[in-house]
């Protein structure tokens, strides 16, 4: 397998989103600092290029709550990219009221969003992820499947597919359907759970082998130990893909009372977890001092970024907001040259330019302030 292909914007210009009337910024370098106040629009910024992939960008917001205040007009973002085709002209926008975005690649509608992951994948870390650890399985959950996403395409259709179908069967036990009509829908159901557990478990077991390899780099982040969990993978060992269909299938109708109860399906992958332990220290990771885990979760995502290059033959564009204020000088310059190594567009976040002194000297550094988006000049 040759080397994977290196992707990254060389523009961004927005529309009516967030703060932003009007704004357009080059992004000439691999690693990109954007400095400004806290309520400048940085982390808006980088809100933008999420939206330039499959989901619903990182933070997960409704179209609708997207646009500038006090307009009535959509939000668009488009960009510019060197990427698997060459230059590439992507956009992507949202009219009020829309169902979803339209999405416009080299000027042709693009059918749906799984289409922008041929031409980039977009990984992020988010300070409001610092509590993944010790938060709801339901959040680890969310962060595996964005994950997996960004190594299998198709995963995200699967997801929203099986959370339809736990609806649908939830919605009939309720309502008292017959056996036959609760048959055709754990029919259906069945090979979906299968398929969202073992795209989760292949991701999963890809990214304790990249982990592993990082121990020969000497960094300053803990090894981490990840592990998907819950009673449907427990019984998935050992067995295949059609065994377990049947076993779940099974399973659906001996619990049926049980989950009518409940109002819930109690058993499948959408009750499983993503366990983190720090290796070093033989603990889980939920334990582990606030420092710790930031560093776990630094060293997760660096991992996860090698497997989606590998994976997808491309590079991924990674946005990181806020991390390197939460590192000591010493663990900061480890990631910045780290990055460098890597290869991959970054874009971080900032209050203060001082906390980018260690960025080698071919990175940007671009000012953000309301009066717009310029080089820092330091002074």
């Amino acid at each position: 397998m040759g080397e994977p292909i290196q992707v990254a914007l060389r523009s961004l210009s927005l529309t009516d989103f967030r703060n932003y009337t009007q704004v357009s910024v080059s992004l000439g370098a691999r690693l990109v600092a954007l400095v400004g106040d806290n309520g400048a629009g940085k982390t808006n910024l980088l809100e933008a290029v999420s939206q330039l992939t499959a989901g619903r960008g990182l933070r997960r917001a409704q179209l609708d709550d997207i646009r500038r205040k006090d307009t009535d007009t959509g939000w668009s973002v488009a960009a510019r990219l060197d990427g698997p085709f060459g230059e590439t002209r992507i956009g992507v926008g949202h009219a009020p009221g829309a169902a979803g975005r339209r999405i416009r690649i080299d000027g042709a509608d693009a059918r749906s969003s799984e289409q922008l992951l041929d031409h980039m994948r977009v990984l992020w870390l988010l300070p409001a992820m610092d509590g993944l650890f010790t938060g709801p399985a339901g959040d680890r959950r969310r962060f595996l499947d964005r994950l997996v996403l960004a190594v299998d395409p198709g995963h995200g259709r699967r997801v929203a597919d099986l959370e339809k179908t736990l609806r649908a069967r939830n919605r009939v036990l309720d309502e008292g359907g017959t056996p036959a009509f609760l048959d055709a829908v754990e029919a259906q159901l069945a090979p979906l759970a299968v398929a969202v557990s073992c795209a989760r478990k292949e991701t999963v077991a890809l990214l304790q082998a990249r982990i592993r390899a990082q121990d020969n780099l000497g960094l300053p982040f803990p090894r981490a130990g990840v592990t998907l969990a819950g009673d449907f993978e427990a019984e998935a060992g050992g067995q295949s893909a059609s065994e377990l269909e049947d076993w779940y299938r099974d399973l659906l109708v001996a619990m049926r009372g049980r989950d009518r109860a409940a109002g819930r399906t109690l058993s499948g992958p959408h009750r499983s977890d993503l366990e983190v332990r720090h290796l070093a220290k033989d603990m889980p990771a939920a334990l582990a001092s606030t420092g710790e885990q930031k560093a776990l979760l630094i060293g997760l995502v660096l991992a996860h970024a090698e497997v989606t290059a590998v994976t997808a033959g491309m590079t991924p564009v990674l946005l990181l907001d806020e991390v390197a204020a939460h590192l000591d000088p010493g663990r900061r310059k480890a990631l910045f040259a780290r990055l460098a190594d890597l290869g991959l567009q970054v874009l971080m976040t900032g209050t203060d330019a001082r906390l980018f002194a260690d960025l080698p000297p071919e990175s940007l550094i671009l000012k953000v302030a309301s009066s717009g988006i310029s080089p820092y000049i330091e002074g």
